[in-house]
Formats: structure tokens, C-alpha cells, sequence
């Protein structure tokens, strides 16, 4: 059965530029239960995360700032979030949203958050709406219970995985591919150890034919058993940042490659959402619906 962790919309007043991207982390959830392709009672609710699973990947001084509201108004900035008490405990439970859905993809060989992917946060520091990373952390909690022997992050988002790049730079163990934006942000790069940078306006077919070699390349070389998946939608055509120029059915498509190869070769695989900022939620909303549906057609 597919189960997903789902962290309700952080309910801390925000103006229109931050609601905006979070509402969809109700809204697909809703959706996908009104339309069948899910029941209410596969949702469930994490509870925080340990602080003992977030300093396994980030540093003690800088969690003691972000849990004790220390942080400097630039590093403030650099998340993209005004801060408050009240994001820190979302963030925390989105943090254990993912490592319960590696843990049931263990047993049942998929597992999503219907959030996270934050991957622009690092050892010490966030940045672009990122303040802890879920994938970093869930990795480090298979690792050290000895569950998992090498890990394949393949994140698939518009915007570099700079902040998992970073954590996983010196890890054999866990490695990273990032298929993303040249142009895009972050304008500074961190050394992934696959990084695929594409041009602007990439359309459907040159950017799946690009997937399929290196995914197909990935399963063979590093030989994962265990697959952290971070499914950005904001390589739309309609995304405002994303600077690609992908339709709804590439995207689709994209996700089908990766669970299906999955499915294939019998490698668990934890979902994360990633981005996706397109102008009309509907789009958004849509793009994210497909991932889960697919998961559900091709699993179960």
C-alpha cells in the first residue's frame, strides 16, 4: 500500500510570495483522495524529528541557532523565510516525514513525503526555502542503523541539489546526481558527483533521452540498494523559475522512468517533492498528482 507522510501547510501568517508555493502540500493530498487514487488513511502525520537524527548531518552550531531563533538576519534571508518558531517545527516534521518513508520503502519498496526535498540545505547553513535536509538526514539514519550499503540520490528538481552535494561530498557511500538548470539558481554550484547541467528551453525529448542514459548508467555503475528520488516539478514549461521547457506528460514520463526502474530492479525508493512554481496552482498541483498516481499504478 502506498503511505505517505504529509506535514499540513504551515499555518504561520506569511505574505503572498511565501503561501503561495506551500499551499499545494494540501491541496495534492486533497486531490488525490477526492479523485480515489488514494485513502485518508494512507496519510500520516510524522511527529518532529530526534535532534540526534538532525546533527548526524548538520552541524551543532547551527542547529542550536535555528532552534533557539539565533540566526543572523542574512542567514535569515538566505533561507527565503521569515522565521519563526513555528517553521522550525514544520521543518522538523517534514525532516521525520522522509525518514519514514525510506523506512516503509525498506518493507514495501516505495515510500513519499508528500513535502520535502529541501536539498539547498547544508551542514551549517540554509538557503532557498531549504532550512534542514530531509534527504540528508533520512540517508544518514539507513546508513548508521547499517540498513542500506550505497544510496543513489537522483534529484530531478530544476535547481541544483547544492546542500545534499555538499553533506554527501566526502560520503562514498551516497552518491549524488543532480540533472538541472545550468543557468539556474544557485549561480554557485557545489560539486554533485554527477551533475548535468542543461541548457535553457530543453523540451521533452532531449531531456528524457538525456535521463534515461545517465539514470540506466547510475543503476549500473554505482549499483544502489536504496534510492532517494527528489521529483521537482519546476522543470515546467509554465514554472516562473524554472527556465525549461518540459510539458505535463514529460515530466510524467520523467517520473515513470525513475519508478519503473525502480519497480524493475527492486530498489526501494523514497519520494520528496521537491519544487514547482508555476503561475497557476492547478499546474502545480496536477504535475505532483501524476508522481503519486504512477507510484500507485506501478507498485500496486
Amino acid at each position: 500500500m502506498l503511505k505517505i507522510a504529509w506535514a499540513a501547510c504551515y499555518n504561520h501568517p506569511l505574505d503572498n510570495r511565501h503561501r503561495f508555493p506551500m499551499v499545494k502540500y494540501d491541496l495534492v493530498p486533497g486531490k488525490l483522495i477526492d479523485e480515489g487514487t488514494i485513502r485518508s488513511d494512507q496519510l500520516f502525520t510524522p511527529g518532529p524529528v530526534a535532534e540526534a537524527l538532525i546533527l548526524t548531518t548538520h552541524h551543532p552550531d547551527y542547529w542550536a541557532k535555528l532552534k533557539t531563533g539565533k540566526l543572523s538576519p542574512n542567514e535569515i534571508r538566505r533561507t527565503g523565510f521569515p522565521y519563526s518558531p513555528e517553521l522550525i517545527d514544520r521543518e522538523r516534521t517534514i525532516m521525520q516525514g522522509t525518514v519514514d518513508a525510506a523506512l516503509w520503502a525498506l518493507e514495501n519498496q516505495v515510500g513519499f513525503n508528500v513535502s520535502g526535498g529541501t536539498h539547498h540545505a547544508f551542514t551549517d547553513k540554509g538557503e532557498g526555502f531549504c532550512l534542514l535536509n530531509d534527504i540528508g538526514i533520512a540517508a544518514n539514519h539507513l546508513r548508521h542503523q547499517g540498513l542500506v550499503n550505497k544510496i543513489l540520490v537522483v534529484d530531478l528538481d530544476v535547481h541544483q541539489g547544492n546542500g545534499t552535494a555538499e553533506i554527501f561530498r566526502q560520503d562514498p557511500r551516497v552518491f549524488t546526481f543532480s540533472m538541472h538548470g545550468a543557468k539556474n539558481f544557485p549561480m554557485e554550484k557545489a560539486e554533485s558527483d554527477l551533475d548535468v547541467a542543461l541548457p535553457d528551453h530543453m523540451e521533452d525529448r532531449a531531456y528524457l533521452d538525456l535521463l534515461d542514459y545517465h539514470l540506466n548508467s547510475l543503476l549500473e555503475t554505482v549499483e544502489p540498494d536504496f534510492i532517494f528520488y527528489q521529483a521537482g516539478v519546476d522543470i515546467l514549461a509554465s514554472d516562473q523559475l524554472g527556465r525549461l521547457d518540459l510539458s505535463r506528460e514529460g515530466c510524467k514520463a520523467r517520473d515513470e522512468m525513475v519508478l519503473k526502474a525502480c519497480k524493475k530492479n527492486s530498489i526501494p525508493l523514497a519520494v520528496s517533492m521537491g519544487g514547482g512554481y508555476s503561475r497557476q496552482i492547478e499546474d502545480i498541483v496536477e504535475a505532483h498528482a501524476n508522481t503519486f498516481r504512477l507510484a500507485q499504478e506501478v507498485f500496486f
